[in-house]
């Protein structure tokens, strides 16, 4: 599955190979620090078109598609769910910004994203300088914290996280109505207004083959098990995160700021509500670059 260049104008589209028979696809573009930028379900890289022309002024980008996403590889699943595990999708992103190379960068991820992003700064603290994770808190947190309304209102983690091949026949009996309302179900607005054409024409086909609804079960199945072993492993280790990290999220979605859920997470964590719903970067990439840009500066003059 591709997207339209239009979105993107100016980028270079590229694939790399990250493991066997695994190929990431990025589009590149801008000048300065490395930035890697990672979308969240059920979307694509197209999440950023709307701030990218910006961030490309003061950044070179690196846009990608987490594997089973998109227009990258979807390998098939394993019993233990090692194959869409965070770690294992980091050491994709480490292979691709070596690749290019990118041996230090910052590192964006909205949702599942921020997810992949964290666990990068985690696993790989001597690559990642700065971090920012959009509207999350910590998996192994989230299901600490699940309960009747939690359950309720994000149903789609349980759901994705049944046994193959229950969610996998369910959403592919209709794909699309699957895609649409749960993406209109976290925006402000509670419908597809916030989207332009262009990129919900590529959500609307991001899960347009079996083996890629099966790639995004996959990775929820993970989030309910490995990637929350490893959360838990390194909180009981006592393991921080070392790089400035700025948290955004919505004040529109989450119920409450979740600054003080990631204080023992971070060494050096500041954060900011964005007007918006859950998709920040479409929804208000005004406020989404006011926050970011100055934070990026910062770490670079650091740097």
């Amino acid at each position: 599955m591709g997207s339209d260049p239009d979105l993107f104008p100016g980028f270079a589209a590229q694939r790399f190979s990250t493991a066997p028979n695994v190929e990431i696809f990025v589009r590149t573009g801008g000048q300065g620090p490395p930035l890697l930028l990672l979308h969240g379900y059920p979307q694509t890289h197209v999440i950023w078109h709307r701030i990218a022309p910006e961030l490309a002024r003061h950044c070179s980008l690196v846009v990608a598609d987490l594997r089973g996403y998109g227009a990258s590889s979807a390998p098939p699943g394993d019993d233990r769910h090692v194959t869409y595990s965070k770690r294992t999708m980091a050491e994709d992103c480490i292979a691709v910004m070596r690749a290019l190379g990118h041996e230090r960068f910052m590192v964006a991820g909205h949702d599942r994203g921020g997810r992949v992003a964290y666990r990068l700064a985690l696993d790989h603290p001597g690559a990642v300088t700065a971090m920012v994770p959009i509207d999350i808190i910590p998996t192994g947190e989230v299901w600490r914290r699940a309960n009747a309304a939690w359950a309720v209102k994000t149903f789609h983690w349980s759901f994705l996280a049944q046994p193959s091949p229950i969610p996998e026949r369910l959403i592919g009996n209709d794909p699309v109505f699957w895609v649409e309302q749960t993406l209109a179900a976290a925006a402000g607005t509670r419908d597809l207004s916030v989207f332009s054409p262009e990129a919900l024409a590529c959500y609307r086909t991001s899960l347009n083959e079996p083996v890629r609804i099966h790639a995004v079960c996959e990775d929820y199945r993970a989030g309910a098990g490995l990637d929350r072993e490893f959360d838990d492993a390194d909180a009981t280790a006592g393991r921080r995160i070392e790089c400035p990290t700025l948290l955004l999220w919505a004040d529109n979605y989450l119920a409450s700021s979740p600054l003080n859920i990631w204080v023992p997470w971070c060494k050096d964590l500041t954060g900011a509500a964005v007007r918006s719903g859950h998709y920040l970067a479409e929804e208000n990439p005004e406020d989404s670059l006011a926050a970011l840009i100055p934070f990026l500066t910062t770490v670079r003059s650091q740097g």
